[in-house]
C-alpha cells in the first residue's frame, strides 16, 4: 500500500517542533520526501527522527521571512530530490509582546508581518514554478483562527493571519491553470512550543481542565491533528480544494466567545 503522498517532494518551514515537525513526521511516514526547515538547529533532528523510522528527509537551516533563504531551501529541494510537489509554509512567530494592543511598536508589528505574511508570500512565490514543472501539487499555509475575527490572538499576530488567508486566496486565483492549488490550514488552541508558556502557566495553577473550554470539542489540539489536515490539503484527496481555508479548531471559529479584555490605561477615552 502506498501513502498518500507517495513519490512526492515536501518542504515544510518551521519544522524543528509542534505543528510543523508532526508534518514532517507524517509527511514521510505517507511517503514524502521531506525538506524540513527551521531557523533552530533542533530541525536536523527532525530529519535524523524521519530517517531513524525509515523515511526520507533532509534539514536546511534559515529565515521563512528571509528572500534568499527561501529561494535556497527550493534549490536544495530540486538538487536533491529532483523537483518539489508540496510547500507547506508553517513557519510563524506572535511577536512576543507583553500588554494589551497599546504596547505593540510599529517594529512589533514588522516583524510579526515579515515572518508570518511575507514569508508565505516567498513561499509561494519561490515554490509555484517549481511545483508547476515538477507536474504540479500543492501550497498550504499556516494561518489561524485569529485570523477571522478578534478574540482568538493578539492583535499582531492576528493581523498577520489574516492576510494568510487572503494571500492563498488570491495565490489560487494567479496560479489558475498551473496545476498548483493553494490552501490554508487555520489552527485553533494547540500545544506547540507558541503556546507552551499558557499551557505551562495553566498547569501550574491547576487549571489545565479548563483548557480550550471555549470550543465545543471541550479541549485544546494536538499538533498531530492539524498535521493530518495540512496532509489532507496537501494530497490528491484534496483535489478538487482549492483556495480555501480550513478551521481545524475544535469548532471555535463557530462562534468565538470571547470576553472583552479589562480596561487598558493606554487605551484613547470615547
Amino acid at each position: 500500500m502506498t501513502g498518500r503522498l507517495s513519490g512526492k517532494v515536501a518542504i515544510i518551514t518551521g519544522a524543528a517542533s509542534g505543528i510543523g515537525k508532526a508534518s514532517a513526521a507524517l509527511f514521510a511516514k505517507e511517503g514524502a520526501s521531506v525538506v524540513a526547515f527551521d531557523r533552530s538547529a533542533d530541525v536536523n533532528d527532525t530529519a535524523k527522527r524521519i530517517i531513524a523510522d525509515g523515511g526520507q528527509a533532509i534539514a536546511c537551516t534559515g529565515d521563512a521571512g528571509e528572500e534568499s533563504d527561501i529561494e535556497k531551501l527550493v534549490e536544495m529541494a530540486r538538487s536533491e530530490y529532483g523537483g518539489l510537489h508540496v510547500m507547506f509554509a508553517n513557519a510563524g512567530v506572535t511577536g512576543g509582546v507583553r500588554g494589551g494592543f497599546f504596547d505593540a511598536t510599529p517594529e512589533h508589528w514588522s516583524e510579526v508581518l515579515r515572518v508570518n505574511l511575507i514569508g508565505p508570500f516567498l513561499a509561494v512565490k519561490h515554490s509555484a514554478p517549481v511545483i508547476r514543472d515538477s507536474g504540479g501539487g500543492a501550497i498550504v499555509c499556516t494561518a489561524s483562527v485569529a485570523g477571522l475575527r478578534s478574540g482568538a490572538g493578539p492583535a499582531q499576530y492576528s493581523a498577520s493571519k489574516a492576510g494568510v488567508i487572503n494571500l492563498v486566496q488570491t495565490a489560487a486565483q494567479q496560479l489558475a491553470g498551473t496545476g498548483v492549488r493553494v490552501n490554508a490550514v487555520l489552527p485553533g488552541l494547540t500545544e506547540t512550543g507558541m503556546t507552551k508558556p499558557m499551557y505551562d502557566g495553566a498547569r501550574a495553577a491547576g487549571k489545565e481542565d479548563r483548557i480550550g473550554q471555549l470550543n465545543p470539542t471541550l479541549r485544546g489540539g494536538e499538533p498531530e491533528e492539524i498535521a493530518a489536515a495540512a496532509l489532507f490539503l496537501a494530497s490528491d484527496d484534496a483535489s478538487y480544494v482549492n483556495g480555501q481555508a480550513l478551521a481545524v479548531d475544535g469548532g471555535l471559529s463557530s462562534s468565538h466567545p470571547t470576553s472583552r479584555p479589562p480596561g487598558d490605561p493606554n487605551r484613547p477615552s470615547s
